[in-house]
């Protein structure tokens, strides 16, 4: 399985690729942040994150992309700039067929190291034992975006199992109705 994390930001926009299957060693295909110039209209800087997530979905061809589930903070600007650069990424897996998962980072957290209330140094500590690396992917945004890829692969399966025993469920309930 190979997956595309997206750490979304308006002005630095984690991401990351990597591959594998739970259960087994993950490996890194790529890292980087996608950025968009602070100084220019908001139209422009979506358009930046758009040709930016392109070109990742180009030369990495995922199966899954896993967004950061947007969540409520204290700073409305902030979050709208987050939500507005996750739905570029969910807008752009989308028109090409990828199935797009979304995570909150307490999820992340506690999958990438135990618990949910782990801190960025710890992710990143763990993003580099995980994947073998030499030395924590930099800026954080780079590593909570591999965080997110991991997550996903790891969590996918049981994922998988819950909706197809729920769709089961339902099968056989509008059978006996």
């Amino acid at each position: 399985m190979r997956v595309l994390g997206v750490d979304p930001g308006l002005t630095r926009c984690g991401v990351g690729v990597v591959e594998g299957v739970a259960g087994r060693p993950l490996t890194m295909r790529g890292v980087g942040v996608v950025r968009s110039p602070a100084d220019a209209d908001l139209g422009h800087r979506l358009v930046a994150i758009e040709q930016g997530i392109e070109q990742w979905l180009d030369e990495h061809r995922p199966e899954f992309v896993a967004v950061e589930r947007v969540f409520s903070q204290h700073n409305v600007r902030t979050v709208m700039g987050t939500a507005q650069a996750s739905a570029v990424a969910m807008l752009c897996a989308s028109r090409r067929g990828i199935p797009v998962a979304l995570h909150t980072p307490s999820e992340v957290k506690a999958a990438v190291t135990g618990t949910g209330r782990a801190d960025k140094a710890q992710v990143g500590a763990m993003v580099t034992r995980l994947l073998r690396l030499d030395a924590p992917p930099k800026p954080a945004d780079a590593a909570d975006a591999l965080a997110l890829a991991i997550c996903h692969i790891w969590r996918a399966p049981a994922q998988n199992r819950l909706q197809r025993a729920v769709a089961a469920h339902h099968a056989t309930k509008g059978r006996t109705a």
